[in-house]
């Protein structure tokens, strides 16, 4: 586990901030806060949070490595889709939700760019200011010629726009309630202070997160034993809800890892799936390093095409991301890339294996469309079709 002795003093400071602030709203809530509540305040605290304040994320050198950061080959198939549905959208737009370090983005229109099919516009929701320059700055470098195509959004656009909606990597860090089933009910797990240290405090779940731990535990494949943990995204089908508001004809990809719902509170998954992240490393401790860690959750998937569903849009593909990425012909985009350069097509190689295999991200992380308005068969899902499952 990585100690507080392994900060900078900088770091040190910060993480102080960001644990006094935690602590003054447990106690001006009488000792106690959901967990909800402080992944919230853990990652989006105004100035402080790990999404907010200033830390080197993504990358490396940074907390965690997402499909883009590894290989343009992620974003070259991604362009494949959007091309695709761009030609039926003749003024189609993109919008990226949660841009990281602006490498999607910048594969993404590149390649566009190269197939002739570039959007009318390229817009980025970003909520970090951090994260935002960093954006800026390298799509400004490596797209100078295309840097005026981009602009930034505060929020969701209240019209709706004719476009593809690409969100990799977003739900998961949706904050999370978290609870323990017993035979006779429902506790929630939240965050107290104990011995002047974040601890776990239970207190018995609302009606609300008990009938929905009631309608999660009749989806699984099997009993839950008393004492079963897992974690439920109240804030999902809301939020996911607002984006599709903001879609008139088109569609919006999801890229996460996660899983249907029936394999998510599979009985033997008794922890849940929690995860933090900090300089690579994968932690389990929610509480160290608060403001300085990577906090999340994996996807319920089911969740996910249910609020499609409900907001009127069609769930037109569910996928693991290795048959979405086939299915796209990421053989043929390593030689598109590689050129003649037979060194750079084993680099790249090498990177289609850590996208592709089961092992790494192939099979743990999943591409689920929703589409309006539009037809066509999309060739991500072409391969393969788990819609079944969810």
């Amino acid at each position: 586990m990585q100690s507080e002795a392994a900060l900078t003093s900088d770091e040190r400071l910060h993480t102080l901030r960001v644990r006094a602030h935690i602590v003054a709203e447990i106690a001006a809530c009488g000792g106690w806060i959901s967990f909800e509540r402080y992944m919230d305040l853990a990652l989006y605290a105004p100035g402080l949070g790990y999404y907010s304040a200033g830390a080197h994320k993504l990358g490396e050198g940074g907390d965690f490595t997402t499909a883009p950061e590894i290989s343009g080959l992620f974003g070259a198939c991604v362009a494949r889709q959007c091309a695709e549905v761009l030609h039926e959208l003749p003024d189609g737009c993109i919008l990226e939700i949660g841009a990281g370090t602006g490498r999607l983005a910048v594969d993404v229109l590149s390649r566009l760019d190269a197939l002739g099919s570039l959007p009318t516009r390229y817009l980025i929701l970003e909520v970090s200011a951090d994260l935002r320059d960093r954006q800026r700055r390298l799509i400004a470098a490596a797209l100078p010629q295309l840097a005026e195509r981009v602009s930034w959004l505060d929020a969701l656009p209240e019209a709706p726009l004719d476009a593809v909606i690409l969100a990799n990597e977003v739900l998961d860090a949706l904050p999370v309630a978290r609870f323990r089933w017993r035979v006779d009910g429902c506790d929630e797990l939240g965050v107290g202070v104990v011995d002047d240290a974040f601890a776990w405090v239970s207190r018995p779940a609302t009606s609300a997160l008990t009938a929905a731990c009631q309608r999660l535990a009749s989806a699984a494949v099997g009993a839950w034993d008393s004492g079963y943990v897992s974690e439920y995204c109240p804030r999902l089908e809301p939020w996911a809800r607002g984006v599709a508001r903001s879609l008139g004809r088109g569609v919006v990809l999801w890229f996460d890892y996660g899983l249907p719902r029936p394999q998510y509170y599979h009985p033997d998954r008794h922890e849940g799936t929690l995860l933090c992240h900090f300089r690579q490393r994968v932690l389990e401790d929610p509480f160290v390093n608060p403001g300085l860690q990577d906090i999340t959750a994996w996807v319920d998937f089911t969740a996910v095409a249910e609020a499609g569903r409900a907001a009127g849009c069609d769930v037109a593909g569910f996928s693991t991301q290795a048959l979405f990425l086939a299915g796209l012909g990421i053989d043929r985009e390593m030689r598109a890339l590689a050129g003649a350069d037979e060194l750079r097509f084993a680099r790249l190689a090498q990177q289609a294996r850590r996208l592709l295999l089961p092992g790494e991200m192939g099979e743990r992380f999943k591409a689920m469309a929703w589409t309006r308005g539009v037809e066509r068969e999309l060739s991500g899902f072409a391969l393969q079709d788990l819609r079944h499952t969810l």
